[in-house]
């Protein structure tokens, strides 16, 4: 078969499969109501959702072998498909991999129904369209397209961040599959992956595939390129992005210790609220003023904001006994976490709080929570930056998969809605990309040159790039939906990358 035809069978596919997405989709966010965990599909729960997505993967035939899809030890899902009858070598072909995290953040059920209106539930959707308020619903979010598209709308936690990403992963390795013999799979290898933990822990499952399966891997194990399913769409900017980087992000936490006493007599005491307070203050300043923060010409500014507090005081009438909290760190391209730490302990406020008796830590705290599937964790909250350069492979095949199969079958629409011409950005937030970077001294494994991993900074990483279906402002927010239209599209990119990257 041509290029031409291909194209063709591929954009067919994706729009056959689309309610067959949405099905899936669906099932995917409503699986933590029937579950007796409270805490299902969140991080380190994920477990009820993903062996629905194994037998899914299985019946649709999104895999030539049941055998081809399980769980490692982490608990990540991943399956993998190729064409046997290729006659390359294995080690000759390109190795694809997909990425979409499975967890959702708090569905928040009390909230989504006394701001919709009863209408829209975090799992079941839309479940009383008599009760729909347009406005209600577009006050909460990002962006929406006009009233009478909402059809195409899927409502509920998850569906814009990402479980998306993970269906459109499902549906694609399908189409894959029925098109092997006619060329989608020539030349490569694609594992995809549904991973655990990532809105608690960014980049923990390919983390763990850098620490435990990468080192000594043979060659069709390592990633030619990672496709991020992650949402890239932008409320003005257009749905359905190319994104090839983000900023890295971090969790800086200081402890102010001082001496508690009676309210009455605070000078008896050594108050840590009171210059932990200055301490935030001062490092808010700096930060509205830009001090210290790189600016790099793709991803972005650094930022640093206040994250998270917790007091400790014996009432509400005493001089506390200690103040943690937290920033949230965004790091630019070239940005360390050593640098970061050291603006904190730099702050004026900080010395004055010290030099008044009072014991200031400041340090960066580990993620230890174990994987729904009882696997220890410890790192550090360090996720870094990366970017992989426009000119790269990987960014062109990308580009040439959207010209194909999304260019012919939609028209430009304003805001949010699909472009007819792919759009290379950059996330605004996080995604699974920052557990694949590795240091580059020490290098933890060797990686082939023919790999072309690329250097950001202090670090390398496989070749990454983004499609997804979802609004990034829309994620983690009251009223969260997806537009299937995009998931269709993202379906067929992810379907017609493969073999053009490959070729």
């Amino acid at each position: 078969m041509n290029d031409t035809n291909l194209d063709q069978r591929v954009a067919e596919l994706a729009e056959r499969y689309r309610p067959l997405a949405v099905q899936i989709l669906k099932e995917a966010i409503r699986i933590p109501d029937d579950d007796r965990d409270p805490d299902s599909g969140l991080s380190n729960h994920e477990g009820a959702r993903l062996r629905f997505l194994r037998g899914t993967i299985i019946d649709i035939d999104a895999v030539q072998h049941a055998d081809d899809v399980g769980f490692d030890e982490f608990g990540n899902l991943v399956w993998s498909v190729t064409n046997g009858f290729d006659e390359m070598s294995p080690d000759h072909k390109k190795v694809i991999y997909m990425d979409g995290h499975s967890d959702t953040v708090q569905a928040l059920r009390p909230q989504w129904h006394d701001k919709l209106g009863g209408a829209i539930d975090p799992y079941d959707g839309l479940v009383k369209p008599s009760a729909l308020d347009p406005a209600a619903v577009r006050a909460q979010l990002g962006y929406l397209p006009p009233d009478d598209e909402w059809q195409h709308l899927v409502f509920g936690r998850g569906s814009a961040d990402q479980l998306a990403g993970v269906v459109a992963e499902i549906v694609a390795t399908k189409i894959l599959l029925e098109l092997r013999d006619e060329g989608a799979l020539h030349g490569c290898i694609v594992r995809a992956y549904a991973t655990v933990a990532e809105e608690d822990n960014d980049g923990g499952g390919p983390r763990h595939l850098v620490q435990h399966l990468f080192p000594g891997a043979a060659g069709e194990l390592l990633p030619d390129v990672v496709i991020l399913t992650e949402g890239t769409g932008d409320a003005v900017k257009g749905a359905l992005g190319i994104y090839r980087g983000q900023r890295g992000r971090m969790q800086i936490e200081v402890t102010v210790t001082g001496r508690s006493c009676h309210g009455s007599m605070p000078a008896q005491g050594l108050n840590p609220l009171e210059h932990g307070g200055a301490i935030l203050a001062e490092a808010a300043q700096r930060h509205a003023r830009g001090e210290g923060m790189a600016d790099h010409p793709f991803v972005g500014r650094g930022t640093r904001t206040a994250s998270w507090a917790v007091l400790d005081s014996p009432s509400d009438c005493a001089v506390p006994e200690r103040f943690v909290f937290r920033f949230d760190r965004r790091l630019s391209i070239g940005e360390t976490a050593d640098g970061a730490v050291g603006q904190i302990e730099s702050l004026d406020a900080v010395a004055a709080a010290r030099a008044a008796g009072l014991t200031v830590e400041i340090g960066v705290p580990r993620y230890q929570q174990p994987t729904w599937t009882d696997c220890a964790v410890d790192n550090e909250q360090v996720y870094p930056g990366w970017v992989t350069p426009d000119e790269h492979p990987a960014i062109r095949a990308a580009v040439e998969a959207y010209h194909r199969v999304v260019t012919p079958h939609v028209h430009d629409g304003t805001a949010g809605a699909l472009r007819s011409e792919p759009r290379v950005d950059t996330w605004v937030f996080s995604t699974d990309g920052v557990g694949f970077p590795v240091p580059l001294d020490p290098a933890p494994f060797a990686v082939p040159a023919a790999k072309k991993w690329v250097v950001s900074g202090a670090v390398t990483h496989p070749a990454m790039f983004g499609i997804g279906a979802g609004i990034e402002q829309n994620t983690h927010r009251i009223g969260e939906c997806v537009d299937e239209r995009e998931l269709q599209h993202a379906i067929a990119v992810l379907a017609r990358f493969p073999s053009l990257f490959a070729g």
